[in-house]
């Protein structure tokens, strides 16, 4: 490999990191040749955005039979508190070890923040000694969607709230049986409804 190649090649390679994590690839086609910049012959433009909105519409047809909730940003504003608002709307994450939900081990329900659609129960949670409330599995697989996420150096699966949208946390393949799964969960996304036994 000779130099100049290595170098086109590593500044494409930058610009492309670039334009991902300020969307700017969202209007690129699909199948573009980054290290020459050339754009296919045939315009997939078209099929990339179908792709994309199929994508989208996946985790909407997930969540068919829960009626969705929309707000507008000042409504939410009134709903949440600052925290809550930082991690549900804007995709925040609460410091490690900071929610009292880490130390819940009673029987109930926990739902989500912002709607109090039940998300997931206690039966599922357990100890993942990472900071945050963690469970196995949700407590229905509509009440939540699970989206790709790409906004750090590596894919993750974020997991949203399906009634309005909020971010919940993210789901990872490093858990208990049965399920192999960890949602990793932000706890002042969640509200904690105790249900005796």
């Amino acid at each position: 490999m000779n130099r100049r190649y290595f170098l086109s090649t590593v500044g494409a390679a930058g610009a492309f990191a670039a334009l991902s994590k300020f969307g700017g690839l969202a209007r690129l086609p699909a199948n573009l040749n980054v290290a020459t910049g050339a754009a296919p012959a045939e315009n997939s433009m078209e099929s990339g955005n179908a792709l994309a909105n199929a994508n989208a519409n996946d985790g909407i047809a997930k969540a068919k039979g829960i009626k969705k909730v929309t707000k507008t940003d000042a409504e939410w504003r009134q709903i949440l508190t600052p925290e809550q608002y930082s991690v549900t709307r804007e995709k925040g994450t609460e410091r490690p070890f900071s929610s009292p939900l880490n130390d819940i081990h009673d029987a109930g329900i926990f739902e989500c923040v912002a709607c109090e659609l039940p998300v997931f129960s206690s039966t599922a949670k357990f100890d993942s000694g990472t900071g945050w409330p963690s469970f196995y599995e949700p407590i229905d697989k509509d009440n939540v969607r699970e989206v790709v996420d790409k906004s750090l150096w590596e894919t993750r699966t974020e997991v949203l709230c399906a009634r309005c949208d909020s971010h919940l946390g993210h789901v990872f393949d490093d858990g208990p049986r049965p399920t192999g799964l960890r949602y990793c969960m932000n706890g002042v996304a969640l509200k904690f409804v105790n249900r005796e036994s």
